[in-house]
């Protein structure tokens, strides 16, 4: 999972108890429907060193956080043969995987690597022959050191023309293979982290107290943002005029979405948490959808907002087929005024967003209207776009994750009660289909359906209650209502 926690500010919460007792199977979901898992390379792959890989600013911010690494992770390289028999036997219709930039163009740009070529070209003609369907992430919080190095990466419109050369590559070699793109992963958080707050890769900000070595949280925030929108609308572009027609796929964005609820029955925080909403969704569905930056944010941002052409607000606008969606839990929000020093994303809002949840628990709260709020949101404010849950989950580290079967039954619940109130929502993607190096937990978070034992050389796999029961749904065995079923479950897995 790619949430980070330490973008918000944490307290306790009364904990929820709402669950979806609704009994339902496979069978309910509109014919087409997809049900699959998730990794991302930096995550899953390992071999940070091998056959030509060279750094990405995630090798970078970790080794120089010593926060953990993902040089191993779970060996992913040479066990992908062995993994994607696990998704056989699990009963996967896809699987959601990123490619890295820095294995395939080592430096950014310029000559392929052809042993990272390889790899992943290995990797798709594993998955189709075996009838699952790969689901391809761009970008993963994980570009080529070398280019940050160069011109600071996204901070600079030099970048939108290298991440297009990058991707075009990625279309020629899979693309009759892959039908599935999102260019993208979560890119408001990816933003915020990266660059307002300065906790993840590439680890900039104007923060004292952050280690970070350079940039402005008040400006490089949404610089980052509109290179983002920039370099997805022309990888859009070049997929529809150069390869559409004949591979036939379609091309989408990520983002990181939570329902947000005023703390309290104020007018002041009523009013910032529609300010939050314009914020963190709005950021970056507003312009792929009508072309323009939320008002509220033209307002209070003023200058430091970048401004779109008429040419680019028409690239950016429509530019994405479908919205790829990284669900885990509802937040609060309390009206906040600006500080006196200087602005950032979080004093622009001008708001507080608390974790609705218990803290003293590390699974998340079993709240399935919270999905089906972001999915009636997005459907009322955005015209309804083609949707895929392409991470839901929550961590725990047992073999018998009771809680974690019970809080995928009620998303996948919520999200079927959302289809059938009119949602275009088409795919949903478990986070994670094993437990990777996480972006904020490293090992020690859990959120795989499949354990790995990273103290084993050959991080051994072994699936967890709810990879049983996650088989068991998607072949159309389980019809149990509440924990009463899950417990016969448990017993004979």
């Amino acid at each position: 999972m790619e949430q980070l926690f330490a973008l918000f500010t944490i307290f306790l919460a009364l904990p929820f108890s709402g669950r979806c007792s609704d009994v339902f199977s496979r069978s309910h979901f509109p014919k087409g429907f997809v049900f699959g898992a998730g990794t991302s390379a930096y995550q899953w792959e390992g071999a940070a060193a091998e056959d030509g890989r060279k750094p990405s600013v995630r090798d970078t911010f970790c080794h120089s956080r010593n926060t953990g690494n993902g040089d191993i992770a779970c060996d992913g390289y040479h066990k992908y043969k062995e993994d994607v028999q696990l998704m056989v036997d699990t009963g996967l219709d896809a699987f959601r995987f990123s490619i890295s930039w820095s294995r395939l163009i080592p430096n950014g740009r310029g000559p392929v690597n052809k042993q990272g070529l390889q790899f992943y070209k290995n990797l798709i003609k594993e998955l189709i022959s075996h009838g699952i369907e790969p689901h391809v992430t761009l970008y993963h919080y994980d570009h080529p050191q070398y280019l940050e190095d160069e011109y600071g990466g996204w901070v600079n419109k030099r970048m939108i023309k290298d991440f297009t050369a990058y991707v075009d590559v990625c279309f020629r070699e899979f693309g009759n293979n892959v039908k599935f793109w999102t260019t993208i992963n979560e890119a408001n958080v990816f933003t915020l982290g990266g660059y307002n707050d300065g906790n993840t890769a590439p680890g900039r900000c104007s923060f004292p107290g952050q280690n970070c070595l350079t940039g402005n949280s008040s400006t490089e925030t949404y610089l980052a943002g509109h290179n983002l929108l920039l370099a997805h609308a022309s990888v859009s572009r070049l997929y529809k005029q150069k390869y559409k027609n004949k591979q036939g796929g379609s091309v989408g964005f990520g983002l990181y979405l939570m329902e947000f609820k005023p703390s309290t029955s104020s007018e002041d925080d009523t009013i910032a948490t529609q300010r939050a909403k314009d914020f963190y969704f709005g950021w970056f569905l507003e312009p792929l959808t009508f072309g323009d930056y939320p008002d509220t944010m033209r307002r209070t941002v003023g200058s430091r907002l970048p401004v779109f052409s008429e040419e680019e607000s028409e690239q950016v606008k429509g530019s994405s087929d479908f919205l790829g969606i990284n669900h885990y839990f509802a937040a609060s929000v309390t009206s906040s005024k600006s500080n006196s020093g200087d602005p950032d994303f979080y004093s622009d809002m001008g708001g507080y967003v608390t974790y609705i949840g218990n803290t003293s628990v590390p699974e998340y709260p079993v709240a399935p209207w919270t999905m089906e709020a972001v999915l009636k949101y997005i459907k009322q404010t955005y015209g309804n776009p083609s949707v895929y849950i392409l991470e839901n989950g929550t961590p725990i580290k047992q073999q018998k994750d009771t809680p974690r079967v019970e809080y995928l039954h009620a998303n996948i619940g919520a999200m079927l009660k959302s289809i059938r109130n009119g949602s275009d929502t088409r795919g949903y993607f478990v986070w994670s289909f094993m437990d990777l190096y996480e972006l904020r937990g490293g090992y020690h978070d859990g959120y795989g359906l499949y354990s790995v034992n990273f103290s084993d050389p050959h991080r051994k796999r072994t699936p967890r209650l709810s990879a049983h029961w996650y088989s068991d749904f998607l072949r159309g065995k389980t019809t149990f209502r509440g924990s009463r079923g899950i417990k016969e479950l448990s017993s004979s897995s």
